[in-house]
């Protein structure tokens, strides 16, 4: 499977949706209340998991290149009605010492990692469909 592709599959079980990317393999669900039987996350769910990892991720790529005293970087993102849509609200929680430089800093990195990029950007995305037998 090619570096950037990720493969959804849904059959005949309710909402389960095996979803492949390079080797990896999780199950996406909906929750019991809507029909699902809550076997993973939701779709919405893996987008907030993409903004919060990639944050952290870039952070700690960072904090270590820089060699900041942190021992863990904690990143929860919320999904927020914001005027025209959807929006986000991310919290980073730093444990170590950093100085207000530091801190600083490691808010703009934050606000660099290649999904917030994404996000923030014009999005054009191109759907088509196929039929298989």
């Amino acid at each position: 499977m090619e570096e950037k592709v990720a493969v959804a599959t849904i059959g005949q079980e309710i909402y389960k949706t095996e979803l492949v990317a390079r080797t990896h393999t999780i199950v996406a669900d909906e929750p019991l209340d809507v029909g699902g039987k809550d076997l993973g996350p939701r779709p919405g769910d893996f987008l907030r998991m993409s903004l919060a990892s990639c944050t952290a991720i870039t952070l700690r790529m960072y904090a270590n290149r820089k060699n900041f005293d942190v021992q863990e970087i904690k990143v929860t993102v919320a999904s927020i009605d914001v005027e025209g849509g959807t929006g986000f609200e991310t919290l980073v929680e730093v444990k170590g010492k950093l100085d207000e430089q530091q801190h600083e800093r490691m808010l703009q990195i934050a606000k660099l990692c290649p999904v917030h990029k994404v996000l923030t950007n014009p999005i054009k995305i191109s759907t088509s469909l196929a039929m298989i037998s």
